[in-house]
């Protein structure tokens, strides 16, 4: 479900099967059938497929190659997949000649010992490792035998976090060699509605690109294909290597009419919370600096580089000041200055000027930045309605000072007191990463690895600018006390724009009627409440005694005795044979407006169908009946006229508006002028209204 904190990432997938003991197909030469290229040692990949499937933020991810070996000996075939950190593998097959072979995932630390115990003993074994910044590489070969055909099935499934106003699905593209049929489709859907959708490829040109995708929205529905040919896969025109190497990103946003939406499956709900269009709480923010000798050249270069870029962004209501630690520890102010120019041209001058020296003291360095902030609040020299930060940047181990990691996080931990986060970034690889990011995540912070690339300033002025502008400070998501069970975390000390907090739990009672979400949190000027009214309605179908029920968000079809119902994201279409179609859309309005209610709203399709002896309201408006409207004038809104209607021998007043058929468009409907009738539709129905209305059908 949504925020919940996974399993550990899964490192290993083990079939049970020995490489000698799959079966074997009977050598035979296959024709050359595939086009120069794209053969590599004996071994055609001839299909790589990645079929994307995204609902509410949640992406279901299938990876599939086949391979085929056209040598005349056994050969090893290779399956490489590189997915996202964030995501998690659940599935994964083999697929020799017919003949499939599932893989048994398992937790890291149990497949790790698992993966070196199989290799040992010759069998097949696929492992996972750290691959670049936001991947993770899953790798497992296989023996083919000659001419024997081969299927690689991954699954992995992730959470789609909205990052900068936008959620991302990252895929990494390298197929090593010409594929006959390669594909990436993604199909997204959004009960929100999609507001943007958008697809690049840092491998390919604009132009190559555009001819080999195509990508559309509307509505709640969103989808991507990429489909090159094998010329558009070629690096050259005459080349047999492939110019398929980069990364594949699709990015979409959707439409937010409030801040808030919560969407309920099964029993269970997951709450999507993102205000927008408020003002920036003023932040107070220590940066504290690794300086010791490790950080020499290019590194302190680069952070000298990210931190002069960084003080630009800044606003001059937030507050900052510097820490530096080597051996030592130096402070550019003995306390936190408001960011006015011209302290900010000061700390240009500082930031400039900062050298690296001696060795690594983390501990002394953390504890002054955390002292500052916590004095400046005590002291009331920083704005009531402001928010602390604290950023640590350090590419080594603690070798001065208290130089253990756990009293470290210890004094940490006890100095910080709940009150601010703490953001760790790891610069390079030789420093306990671990360490840094325990103390941040127990900090309410996070940690982030800066690699050691050109861009290395760009990723520190990333980090800063994902928590540049908090808009909520102590943020609190609240439900009734006995409806909700299971709840993931429902607290958080910042939401920053551009951001989404996601609750997830699952309903004491699958048949309660509503509940209320509430949303508290401060603002930059005042606190804040957010209410959202969520009514989980259902759907049951009964076939005697026996009885089916159904959410308004499920896609199902059920089928009996000539009686057809299917059910399809907020509308039911109902069909009796080669009869008459109905369609029920749950229509959900506008939640500021507390007198609304959502409703059903009920359309046949097919009217004609009707027999002259069908009556209520059916019988009534499916058979024409004789009405003049006449003597049309200014009503009580400028913008709808009254009129008079003669109909049924009754003179009525009415009104001229518009209303949405849903007959040709059940998602949208079409905008139909027509008049409305008061009175509860008094003199146009036969009897009264509360004649149609009945709370059981049954």
């Amino acid at each position: 479900m949504a925020s919940a904190r996974w399993p550990c990432l899964i490192l290993a997938l083990l079939s049970s099967l020995a490489v000698s003991g799959f079966p074997r197909s009977p050598s035979r030469q296959l024709g050359k059938r595939s086009l120069p290229g794209a053969v590599v040692n004996g071994i055609e990949v001839y299909s790589t497929k990645v079929s994307c499937k995204v609902t509410s933020r949640f992406a279901h991810n299938v990876v599939t190659t086949r391979a085929v070996n056209h040598a005349d000996t056994a050969k090893e075939v290779s399956f490489d997949v590189e997915l996202p950190k964030t995501a998690f593998i659940t599935n994964f097959t083999l697929t020799i000649d017919g003949v499939t072979y599932p893989g048994n995932v398992k937790e890291k630390e149990v497949a790790k010992k698992q993966y070196e115990k199989a290799v040992s003993q010759d069998k097949t074994a696929g492992l996972v490792k750290a691959s670049g910044r936001k991947l993770e590489k899953f790798t497992v070969s296989v023996n083919v035998a000659a001419g024997s055909k081969v299927t690689f099935e991954l699954t992995y499934e992730e959470l789609l976090k909205r990052h900068k106003g936008k959620y991302e699905m990252y895929l990494k593209v390298q197929p090593k060699q010409l594929v006959k049929h390669f594909e990436i489709t993604a199909d997204i859907f959004e009960p929100q509605g999609i507001s943007t959708l958008d697809a690049e490829a840092s491998f390919i040109t604009n132009d190559l690109l555009g001819s080999a995708l195509t990508k559309s929205f509307s509505g709640k529905k969103g989808h991507v294909s990429f489909k090159p040919s094998l010329d558009q896969q070629r690096s050259c025109p005459t080349c047999t290597d492939s110019l398929l190497k980069g990364d594949f990103i699709i990015t979409y946003d959707v439409n937010r009419e409030s801040p808030a939406n919560v969407q309920i499956v099964n029993g269970y709900f997951v709450h999507f919370f993102a205000p927008q269009g408020l003002p920036v709480v003023p932040k107070n923010v220590v940066f504290v600096i690794d300086v010791s000798g490790s950080m020499y050249g290019r590194k302190m270069e680069q952070t000298k580089d990210a931190l002069l870029k960084i003080l630009d962004d800044i606003k001059e209501d937030d507050y900052l000041n510097f820490v530096l630690f080597s051996g030592d520890v130096t402070t550019w102010k003995d306390s936190l200055v408001q960011a006015t120019p011209e302290n900010i041209q000061k700390a240009r001058e500082f930031v400039r000027n900062i050298r690296d020296q001696g060795m690594t003291n983390i501990n002394d360095g953390l504890l002054t930045g955390i002292s500052m902030l916590n004095k400046a609040r005590e002291e009331h020299k920083v704005p009531e309605r402001s928010t602390s930060i604290i950023i640590m940047l350090t590419d080594g181990d603690a070798n001065m000072g208290v130089s253990k990691p756990e009293k470290i996080q210890e004094n940490v931990r006890n100095a910080i007191g709940g009150k601010f986060p703490l953001y760790n970034l790891g610069f390079g690889n030789n420093l306990n990463y671990n360490f840094l990011e325990s103390m941040a995540l127990e900090n309410h912070g996070l940690a982030r690895r800066i690699y050691e690339d050109s861009d290395a300033n760009l990723q520190l002025q990333g980090f800063y600018e994902e928590v540049a502008n908090p808009l909520l400070t102590s943020v609190e998501v609240g439900y009734p006390e006995n409806a909700i069970q299971d709840l993931t975390q429902n607290t958080y000390q910042h939401f920053y724009d551009g951001s989404e907090i996601v609750v997830a739990g699952r309903l004491a009672d699958e048949d309660m009627n509503s509940f209320r979400a509430d949303v508290k949190g401060h603002g930059a000027i005042n606190d804040l409440t957010f209410t959202e009214e969520v009514t989980p309605e259902r759907i049951t179908l009964w076939n005697g005694a026996a009885q089916s029920t159904f959410s308004w968000l499920d896609t199902v079809m059920v089928t009996q005795d000539g009686l057809s119902v299917m059910i399809n994201k907020k509308n039911m279409v109902v069909s009796f044979g080669d009869g008459a179609t109905f369609v029920v859309v749950l229509h959900q309005v506008w939640k500021k407006q507390p007198n609304h209610h959502d409703f059903l709203g009920f359309y046949v399709v097919d009217s004609h169908r009707m027999s002259t002896q069908t009556h209520g309201l059916l019988g009534q408006f499916f058979h024409p009946f004789d009405f003049k409207v006449s003597d049309i004038h200014p009503g009580s809104d400028p913008t709808k006229p009254d009129a008079t209607m003669v109909v049924k021998n009754h003179r009525l007043t009415v009104t001229r508006g518009s209303q949405k058929d849903y007959r040709k468009d059940a998602s949208i409907g079409v905008k139909v002028a027509c008049w409305f009738v008061h009175d509860n539709g008094q003199g146009l129905i036969d009897g009264i209204h509360s004649d149609y209305i009945v709370p059981d059908l049954f």
